[in-house]
């Protein structure tokens, strides 16, 4: 791991990790594989990182840091170039007065600390930790870094252009012509590297907001002047397909690009706005798609309703919930589990967002005539099995899946709604009769999602009143819950991704004669609730106490004692 093998094996000797034996065996080996002795001993399962970065601390006084529970100092991160932190696997962090503070994998480099501190001019206070925490931070860091100054640069050819009166748009598309070109390039490798869903290129008076949707909650990331907005959009438009020359109307595209050696997809949509055209583009991350049920942070008793309900062989299962809410996710884990060689299923997706290996899809195309209803009227002469309908967004849409459920078929498809009785009367409003409603739907998830504490700087802390009185807890009792301070690692939010809440509710013979009857949602919930069903707030409460989320999420899905 060392330049200086010998001391860092004689270090890890002395601190008991290894004895003389194996370490002459680990220089055996190093002289053969031209590997570092950390590297080889760690892969060898002689000892562990862990193991390397406690005796460094114990026998040098360099500490060891864990670069996930701090706040990083960009202005640290801009003083040294990305090229000598991956040369030495290194990352600054933060200042001490004259000093930079440096985390390195191997802290005992002393050519490595001579070479950054020339190249800085600060004295280097060098700290260890892990070579994959360092790595990740360098690839957020100084792909953010890369972000800036492709943005400075942007605005300031954009300043000079706009001078001129002139801007060539072959020039705004050429390669070589580097701002315009690479502030896109970074900007789509940092949102993957921020785990970002969305990206948001919003243009007002004097500047252009640049914001990414991170575990459902939108960050500025940066800040452009607006005379960066044209080239800027010009750019995407090209990368996606799209008219440059029209500004007037809202515009859809698509751009299929790898990032990190993995295949990403995005999904662009141009609205013309007040002072330009706002950019909103959707990060497919396919990963996320394949997942069984069981990972989606369902509990076990949710788990045996929706068995029940998918089980049927004909009928409706809905999925409802807000955009965003984690809807299609759901429904790609349920048909990946209905999947197999005997069965036909047929989907009618707007977009198709993930493809399932046996499953045969169809992407809505409206230009063309291709709507949902179309779509689904074609697929019931495919003779399916199992439909999945991407959206029911109107009463014919509604009343050929109805139809299509009633005659045999499966039917999943999803719904904007608040809760799962509400789903009901959501159909009626649509204009679909109530004891066609009845007879179609076998079950209704509605479900939500709420950001998980991060577990790096999670903490402990007593509830209030008002917090205990929220989750039902007796003013009295004693009730600890948890929070997160903030740290590097989840980028000072405190939340680290995302858990679904579920509201499930199974249709039964009481649900079918109130339907009929013209029950209203208080009746069909009661109904619900009586037969097992519990809330999203209820499902949310019981995250809160597990010390898996906070009171603040649960205000997120749900009005305090609505549940």
């Amino acid at each position: 791991m060392a330049i200086e093998k010998k001391r860092l094996g004689n270090i890890l000797v002395n601190a008991g990790k290894i004895n003389s034996y194996q370490l002459q065996e680990a220089l055996k080996s190093q002289k053969i594989l031209g590997k570092k002795l950390g590297e080889i001993l760690v892969e060898s399962n002689i000892i562990t990182e862990e193991d390397i970065l406690e005796s460094v601390e114990q026998q040098t006084g360099i500490k060891k840091i864990d670069l996930n529970t701090i706040t990083f100092d960009k202005k640290a991160i801009s003083i040294i170039p990305k090229n000598l932190c991956n040369k030495y696997l290194l990352i600054p962090f933060g200042f001490d007065k004259n000093k930079i503070k440096v985390a390195m994998a191997d802290p005992l480099n002393i050519f490595a600390i001579d070479d950054v501190a020339i190249s800085t001019g600060f004295e280097i206070e060098t700290f260890i930790s892990k070579k994959n925490d360092i790595k990740k931070f360098i690839e957020i860091y100084y792909s953010s870094q890369q972000v800036s100054i492709a943005a400075q640069q942007l605005a300031k050819e954009s300043s000079q252009l706009k001078k001129k009166n002139f801007i060539n748009i072959e020039e705004i598309d050429d390669v070589k012509n580097a701002p315009v070109v690479k502030m896109v390039e970074y900007l789509f490798k940092n949102s993957i590297e921020m785990n970002a869903s969305d990206i948001h290129i919003e243009p007002f008076e004097n500047e252009i907001r640049i914001r990414y949707r991170i575990d459902g909650q939108l960050q500025t990331v940066n800040v452009l002047n607006i005379d960066s907005l044209a080239p800027l959009i010009t750019r995407i438009k090209i990368l996606a397909g799209l008219n440059i020359a029209e500004k007037r109307i809202p515009q859809d595209g698509r751009i299929m690009t790898t990032i990190e050696n993995k295949d990403v997809d995005f999904r662009v949509s141009i609205l013309p706005v007040v002072y330009g055209e706002k950019v909103v583009i959707r990060i497919l991350n396919t990963s996320s798609y394949n997942v069984s049920k069981e990972q989606l942070g369902i509990n076990e008793r949710n788990l045996k309703k929706i068995d029940r309900i998918i089980s049927n062989p004909y009928g409706i299962v809905l999925v409802t919930g807000p955009t965003g809410s984690g809807k299609s996710t759901t429904l790609y884990s349920i048909l990946n589990e209905l999947n197999s060689n005997n069965v036909n299923i047929v989907t009618v997706e707007d977009p198709v967002e993930y493809t399932l290996k046996g499953v045969n899809q169809v992407n809505v195309n409206t230009r063309s005539g291709l709507t949902f209803a179309n779509g689904l009227r074609s697929i019931l002469r495919q003779d399916p099995d199992i439909i999945m309908i991407g959206e029911i967004r109107d009463n014919e849409t509604a009343e050929i899946a109805i139809k299509a459920a009633i005659t045999g078929h499966l039917v999943l498809s999803t719904l904007h709604t608040n809760n799962a009785p509400s789903s009901i009367i959501r159909l009626i409003d649509m204009g679909v009769k109530p004891y066609l409603v009845s007879t179609s739907i076998v079950g209704i998830i509605a479900q939500r999602l709420v950001r998980k504490i991060c577990n790096k700087c999670k903490v402990s802390y007593e509830a209030n009143k008002y917090e205990k009185e929220i989750l039902g807890v007796d003013a009295s009792e004693k009730l600890i819950l948890y929070k997160g301070d903030g740290c590097g690692y989840c980028n000072s939010t405190g939340y680290l991704g995302r858990i679904g809440v579920y509201e499930i509710m199974e249709m039964t013979r009481e649900h079918r004669e109130a339907i009929n009857a013209g029950a209203n949602f208080d009746i069909l919930r009661d109904i619900s609730l009586k037969n097992g069903m519990t809330t999203l707030g209820i499902e949310c409460i019981d995250l809160v106490i597990k010390g898996i989320t906070t009171i603040t999420e649960l205000a997120t899905i749900t009005l305090i004692k609505e549940y």
